[in-house]
């Protein structure tokens, strides 16, 4: 994993010298909250084309998501479509704002990643619980998400994850469009030497 410690991206920015971040989080996440100077590129479009974004990244990009897990499925997609120099936000944003990082605060919505524990453990309670006071074979729903948890774990990919990002919470006020989001990014100034 090629990646950027957050104190590491903290003395960079703090020597002024500038760095494109892609936060690859929904574009909702984004509007909740983000780092200061960071574009809204959803892991979702970038999958899409990742060529096309291999090929406009500006070299030394951090890609960067809530937690880091996110971010590295966007630079193995970017780094198998040629665009090599990109690295990773180690740790994400938790890391960085627990390393000091200052933080800019939309409309409040929870991150992905709580949103899936809360959805996952309240199936699991609700198929013990249904299993205990309905019926037995109701015990098979927690089967079902712990299942559905450890695929998510072995494959680094989250089904549930993509089925929240379609609630209508979860539905930012402006979602960008692929060639906004690269637009944007090459609006960025150069990293000065």
């Amino acid at each position: 994993m090629s990646g950027i410690y957050p104190q590491d991206l903290l003395q960079v920015q703090d020597a002024a010298e500038q760095t494109v971040l892609i936060d690859v989080r929904s574009a909702a996440e984004f509007e909740s909250v983000r780092i200061p100077g960071s574009h809204s590129l959803p892991l979702d479009l970038l999958q899409q084309k990742p060529d096309a974004v291999a090929a406009n990244l500006p070299a030394g990009s951090v890609l960067l998501c809530q937690s880091g897990v996110r971010s590295q499925q966007a630079l193995t997609a970017v780094s198998a479509a040629g665009g090599g120099d990109a690295q990773v936000l180690v740790g994400g944003i938790n890391a960085y704002e627990d390393a000091g990082g200052k933080l800019l605060h939309g409309r409040s919505t929870w991150s992905m990643e709580r949103q899936v524990r809360m959805a996952a453990g309240g199936l699991v309670a609700a198929g013990v619980l249904g299993g205990r006071l309905i019926h037995p074979k109701l015990t098979w729903l927690s089967f079902g998400v712990g299942s559905g948890l450890i695929f998510a774990a072995a494959s680094n990919t989250c089904g549930m994850a993509y089925a929240l990002s379609r609630m209508p919470w979860n539905r930012a006020e402006k979602v960008p469009t692929l060639d906004s989001a690269l637009a944007s990014i090459a609006e960025t100034p150069p990293s000065t030497p």
